[in-house]
């Protein structure tokens, strides 16, 4: 089966490549450094520590204080992070410079793989939330490479999938050294696809480790200053088809609070243009963050084109809307938000945060809504009852307090390679 994979994957790739390719056309980065997809690019000067792959900017910041960690812990130990995005790569520089090592992740090709371990040879893999690679896993085995599912999460649905493949999944899940799960629903769902029980721990979301730099905080007050003391929201992170219902939300505000202004942050890089035209089509008086001093008294809606700014304009919110959430993507991390005290809300497709938003509504640090139209009446009652909004932002600072811990002990669960000399 792991062949029929291999030969099917073969066959993809020059499709995966053109996809690549055409992506670029928007996203000019795509396609560099396109040699790193299949293993080759300069040998570390370092090897034999801890891989580290994140797929894109959400992963990467996750395993953030992990990787912290690490540094002040083990400063020998050389770290080589990969993600596949050209945003993850930007934020693991932005967060690391040189610190670690960064290249894209191999294509799950057994020559990319092959050419990928043979220049950085690795010890120990960690693979960030839900990355799971038949080859890798086989090549990984081979090697004597110890593999980490770190900050596990795995959906019913997406259970389903894998269980429909059988002895397949069973074959490739068997292969993963150590699961840190991120809550029991998930844990049970690796044991079920074959994860040994013994291998399988739930160590909690590292999302909750995430500390609030005090640089953050001034440049939440910086921005602050720029919205004039008007009322702001935010809709971070939002995708394709996600943005006219976000406006539509805005029209139903600007009925009760003229003044307000919309935060608006497409998910990618590649969608800034399109989202300023559709600003424009819907004739909203329309700034854009890369261009300084568009943002006047006037604007309704402030599309954020820029990159690393989302944790700020967060905090510098009244009120936080999560993306991919009125669309089925799953929804982002609302972690960021409630840690500055910000009342959040989302939309009724979380499934790739789901414990973390069924823990956040319960303890009443959020709410769910179901359209658009529903979203905006949220924001026009926040916006109304600023107490009932501050209630629910300091319960959401309270809950993320109350439950760090992940990191130290996902940690505990990761081998450190002892090096020579």
């Amino acid at each position: 089966m792991r062949l029929l994979y291999t030969v099917l994957l073969t066959v993809l790739t020059p499709i995966v490549v053109l996809r690549l390719l055409l992506r670029s056309l928007r996203a000019p980065a795509y396609r560099r450094r396109l040699a790193e997809r299949f293993g080759f690019f300069p040998r570390p000067s370092r090897w034999g520590g801890i891989w580290i792959h994140a797929v894109s900017v959400g992963e990467v910041q996750a395993i953030v204080p992990l990787v912290r960690e690490l540094l002040a812990k083990h400063p020998r130990v050389p770290i080589m992070l990969t993600t596949t995005t050209p945003t993850g790569s930007e934020r693991v520089r932005e967060q690391f410079g040189t610190q670690v090592d960064h290249v894209y992740f191999p294509y799950d090709l057994p020559w990319s793989l092959s050419e990928f371990i043979r220049r950085v040879r690795p010890r120990v893999l960690l693979m960030v939330e839900t990355e799971i690679w038949p080859n890798l896993l086989f090549d990984c085995r081979r090697h004597g490479i110890y593999t980490v599912l770190a900050n596990a999460r795995l959906s019913e649905r997406s259970a389903r999938g894998y269980a429909r493949l059988g002895a397949f999944t069973r074959e490739t899940f068997g292969r993963i050294d150590c699961v840190a799960a991120q809550a029991e629903a998930d844990a049970e769902r690796f044991r079920r696809l074959g994860v040994a029980a013994d291998r399988v721990s739930v160590t909690g979301s590292v999302k909750f480790d995430m500390r609030i730099p005090a640089s953050l905080a001034e440049r939440v007050e910086v921005l602050r200053r720029e919205w004039s003391g008007r009322p702001v929201w935010i809709a971070g992170s939002t995708h394709e088809g996600e943005d006219e219902l976000v406006l539509f939300a805005h029209l139903k505000v600007m009925r009760q609070f003229p003044d307000a202004l919309l935060l608006l942050v497409p998910r990618h890089p590649e969608r800034f243009d399109r989202v300023a035209s559709l600003c424009k089509r819907e004739q909203l008086r329309m700034a854009r963050r890369s261009r300084p001093g568009d943002l006047s008294a006037d604007t309704q809606v402030y599309v954020c084109d820029t990159m690393g700014e989302l944790p700020a304009l967060l905090g510098s919110a009244d009120v936080a809307f999560i993306g991919g959430s009125l669309v089925r993507t799953g929804g982002h991390n609302m972690l960021e938000a409630s840690a500055q005290g910000v009342a959040v809300c989302f939309g009724p497709h979380v499934f790739n945060f789901a414990a973390i938003s069924a823990l956040l509504l319960a303890e009443g640090a959020a709410r769910q809504v179901a359209d658009e139209a529903a979203l905006g009446a949220q924001v026009v009652e926040w916006f109304s009852d600023a107490s009932a909004r501050a209630e629910v932002g300091e319960n959401g600072r309270r809950v993320v307090e109350q439950n760090r811990g992940a990191v130290r002990r996902l940690k505990a669960l990761v081998p450190i390679p002892r090096l020579p000399g």
